[in-house]
């Protein structure tokens, strides 16, 4: 059993994790929601990935969740003739929408987004492969974007291209997606993340194909574009999930501008009780090396002192040699960091933003009463998630046990920050919360969660079993008997 951590740790799964023996690794070393990446493998991958997932979980006696990750509209140049071709500085270099996607060479090379023509204009900086290549607009002729190169060096096939500062016109859902939606759906993920949405608009789209599939999965806003900066309110509000996905966001806004950005997110997230997921090149180095950069650690405890709810793990796991040093070098960081004092408190406890609902005052009242009480576990009662996920947005040290009989609810939770699933049965009537409540207890103090005299809150829902029903609290002492 690995000690308590507050944060979440998400895995990309991939050729370095996906085996039974590595993925068992891997939850033990503390992973709590597995990311599949939906821009390499076929469905049958993934529906395989998943269910190894699943088994290692149950295996292990834990929840794990699963997050289905859309590519997404990536723009992209086509392929070389000899493979790659090398650009320098102040070399006219031509990108063609007619030309075929591998037929490139020295002077052009083809492009998957056509649209990219009407969407610049003489001037406008264009930044491939992650930025490393960088070139300007000088005239649009037809179907070929003439550009001059600022940063030259190796080009190779199929490189991303972004434009500076945003604006293009590519639609969030791609046909490949809105297909992929279908397979996560179909594998029953618990969340599925939107690549390069621009608002909230395409996230309730995103939701309303989801929800078409019979699905309740939670919508995941990948913030990656300039506009959705832009846009941040209306995404927030329209999304259960908002991950600062560093690596397309930096190119198109700037290297610079990216960990202000992040620090907003995770300010104004808990405004709308969205939690957040910080990723990319967390741990980037320990893709070659066995241990992290003080630089990375560093970045990985800022994220931790600043309330997210998880971060993530991409290359590291999914193809690089360390996973499994990957995941304890970032639970290691976190606990090292969660024990610190000094935290920031959430602005769910600002009276300038009320509650909105019964469940969300009981949270609230919950989590205040753990900050005055020598409180030593949160027990909730939830069919839905919502009365869990209201506490999560405090911060504070006292773990809360999200007690549900529903999978999908379990599943979900996984990646609130502070909150542990754990699947119980509530198969119990109208007036029977004072048995419901012993047999918690009973459990805690048998799992060693508490010992005898410890004080744990309790919230539920009476009667029992209706979601969003959370109108109780109580304060009960383990080890005595209560009727009531």
């Amino acid at each position: 059993m690995t000690e308590f951590r507050r944060t979440k740790i998400v895995a990309t799964l991939g050729p370095a994790s996906e085996s039974p023996e590595v993925l068992d690794k891997l939850i033990k070393a503390g992973v709590n929601v597995v990311r599949l990446n939906f821009s390499h493998g076929s469905a049958e991958d993934h529906r395989k990935r998943a269910e190894s997932v699943r088994t290692a979980a149950k295996n292990n006696g834990v929840c794990v969740g699963i997050l289905a990750d859309m590519q997404g509209p990536k723009i992209r140049i086509g392929k070389y003739k000899n493979g790659k071709t090398l650009l320098k500085p102040g070399q006219k270099y031509i990108i063609d929408g007619a030309l075929g996607l591998d037929d490139g060479d020295d002077e052009r090379v083809g492009l998957t987004y056509k649209e990219l023509v009407g969407d610049v204009v003489p001037g406008a900086r264009l930044l491939l492969n992650d930025g490393l290549i960088v070139m300007d607009v000088d005239e649009i002729i037809g179907q070929e974007i003439h550009c001059t190169v600022i940063v030259g060096g190796v080009l190779s096939n199929n490189k991303g291209i972004n434009r500076a500062g945003g604006g293009l016109s590519a639609a969030a859902l791609t046909d490949k997606d809105k297909e992929d939606i279908k397979t996560a759906c179909a594998i029953g993920v618990d969340y599925i993340a939107i690549s390069f949405p621009r608002d909230g608009a395409d996230m309730e789209y995103a939701r309303s194909l989801v929800r078409a599939e019979g699905s309740n999965a939670g919508l995941v806003a990948k913030v990656e574009r300039a506009e959705a900066v832009e846009n941040l309110d209306s995404i927030l509000e329209a999304s259960d999930v908002v991950m600062v996905a560093r690596g397309d966001l930096g190119v198109e806004i700037g290297d610079a501008a990216v960990p202000p950005v992040q620090k907003r997110i995770l300010r104004e997230a808990p405004k709308h009780n969205t939690p957040v997921i910080v990723a990319t090149q967390m741990m980037e180095s320990m893709c070659e090396n066995p241990i992290p950069t003080r630089a990375e650690v560093n970045d990985v405890a800022n994220a931790v002192l600043d309330g997210t709810d998880a971060i993530m793990l991409s290359g590291e796991t999914a193809a690089g040699k360390y996973p499994i040093e990957a995941v304890q070098a970032m639970h290691r960081t976190c606990i090292e960091t969660e024990k610190q004092k000094v935290l920031p408190s959430s602005s769910t406890r600002d009276p300038r933003f009320p509650p909105h609902s019964i469940d969300e005052c009981m949270a609230r009242q919950a989590m205040e009463a753990s900050h005055m009480m020598p409180i030593t576990a949160i027990a909730s009662f939830t069919q839905s998630g919502n009365t869990v996920l209201y506490m999560s947005r405090h911060l504070t040290k006292v773990p809360i046990y999200a007690l549900t009989p529903l999978g999908e609810t379990a599943g979900r939770v996984t990646l609130f920050r502070n909150v542990i699933p754990k699947p119980v049965s509530l198969d119990y009537g109208e007036k029977d919360a004072p048995q419901a409540t012993r047999d918690i207890v009973a459990m805690m103090l048998y799992d060693g969660l508490v010992e005898n005299d410890d004080l744990v809150i309790f919230t539920l829902g009476t009667p029992m079993g209706k979601a969003g029903g959370t109108n109780t609290m109580k304060i009960v002492r383990a080890g005595e008997v209560f009727n009531d």
